[in-house]
């Protein structure tokens, strides 16, 4: 049914086929029967709960940023059968990002490349919406696991590198009360001159920072970075010492990538697409290798959520056994569906 609704959402431009398929969907799970029918046939009650990090997930499958940068869709993708969704990236003003098109399919490698620029409605806006959201599910006296909610948090655009720690410590007091935990980006690569601060230097700044912050309240919340697949051996080093050092939760491993290496989609076409971080079956394995590498070289201490190519059980897993504690999808729940969640679950 859904490699069918996928042709006809493919005639769309990808952003809009985007948000259409969003909206059907939330306007679908407003009516109560039809909202239980979802639920019962996308979530996979059997699933095996995750502790990891202090946290209670329902099971180990989330959706990583940028799919609900709003938290506009939470409700529909906990039906979906999600155990954690993280929104953003959220900066601290709103902005509309780059210039449409932005966001490409790949079809024939199974990707896509976006250069969406941290569109989002700003920190204030979308903490209000999470304030509301974690009433909502309070109301529900829930007796499984709740949704897991991550915050993955940005600089605007316009803000000076050197000034980039101030854009973060705003995203991270806003949304402190609404978030399980935070999740800074520093590698996407559509923001001109952020992966400048996934240097040593830079990153420490702005980590030992929000640190320091965290362990000042009274219950401090899981704080991750989430690295590029584009960093050299040295980078990664840098990034797991400095972890240690200022004692971060965890790693998300890995962002999309620059590099067009290995794919089957010709280059005048790559060329009309132009610049843009490239997601799904092509960044597979090397994910998989950052993630062993990183397991390795801390001796599993440091806790890692594994993005990155991720369509089936098997690739889930494949994440698990390098050394991965939960996994996100993202490419792969555009190209297999909104069974993808309930399918790996069944794997895990």
């Amino acid at each position: 049914m859904y490699s069918f609704l996928r042709r006809i959402l493919f005639w769309l431009p990808a952003e809009t086929a985007h948000y259409f398929s969003m909206n059907c969907l939330q306007l679908v799970s407003s009516i109560p029967f039809l909202r239980n029918w979802i639920s019962r046939k996308f979530s996979y009650s059997e699933a095996r709960p995750v502790q990891a990090f202090g946290l209670s997930f329902k099971n180990g499958v989330g959706l990583a940023a940028g799919f609900d940068k709003n938290a506009r869709y939470l409700r529909e993708l906990e039906l979906l059968g999600f155990g954690f969704i993280e929104i953003g990236t959220v900066t601290p003003k709103p902005q509309d990002g780059n210039e449409k098109p932005r966001l490409f399919r790949l079809p024939k490698d199974k990707a896509l490349i976006n250069r969406m620029g941290f569109n989002n409605e700003g920190v204030k806006v979308v903490a209000e919406r999470l304030k509301n959201w974690k009433l909502t599910q309070e109301s529900r006296n829930l007796r499984t696991p709740r949704l897991i909610i991550g915050g993955n948090i940005g600089k605007n655009k316009l803000t000076p590198n050197e000034d980039a720690w101030k854009d973060y410590e705003i995203c991270f007091r806003e949304l402190f009360n609404v978030v399980d935990y935070f999740v800074v980006n520093v590698s996407s690569p559509n923001t001109p001159g952020l992966r400048a601060l996934q240097e040593k230097d830079a990153l420490h700044k702005i980590l030992s920072h929000l640190q320091t912050i965290n362990q000042q309240q009274p219950h401090p919340k899981p704080l991750f970075l989430k690295i590029a697949p584009d960093l050299t051996l040295e980078q990664v080093n840098d990034v797991v010492d400095l972890a240690r050092e200022i004692h971060l939760d965890g790693l998300v491993v890995s962002n999309t990538t620059i590099s067009r290496e290995h794919l089957q989609t010709g280059q005048q076409e790559l060329d009309a697409i132009g610049a843009g971080g490239l997601s799904g079956a092509p960044l597979r394995q090397r994910a998989t290798e950052l993630v062993e590498y990183i397991s390795k070289q801390s001796n599993s201490e440091i806790p890692i959520i594994a993005s990155g190519g991720i369509f089936t059980g098997p690739e889930a897993r494949e994440k698990m056994d390098a050394g991965a504690c939960l996994v996100q999808v993202w490419t792969g729940f555009i190209y297999v569906g909104p069974t993808i969640a309930k399918d790996i679950c069944k794997s895990l």
